[in-house]
């Protein structure tokens, strides 16, 4: 699996965790809702860290909580 898949699994399983939606999350933390939509439907081949780190702090959480999830062991590359 790649980066950017996994990444957006993790996005999308927190959405649901939480009972969110992409444009709730986007209110939450000020990340524009298409930001959101392109890395879920992984519509680039590369994600910014910085984009993650936006997410994540919409979530509440740290970098460190975002990547730590079993998704990640799967990237290959």
């Amino acid at each position: 699996m790649k980066l950017t898949e996994a990444v957006a699994r993790r996005i999308e399983n927190l959405l649901k965790e939480r009972g969110l939606t992409q444009y709730g999350l986007s209110k939450l933390g000020g990340v524009p809702r298409q930001t959101i939509n392109i890395v879920v439907k992984g519509q680039h081949s590369q994600v910014a860290l910085d984009t993650v780190y936006q997410i994540a702090a919409s979530f509440g959480i740290t970098l460190a909580e975002f990547f730590d999830d079993p998704i990640f062991d799967e990237v290959t590359d």
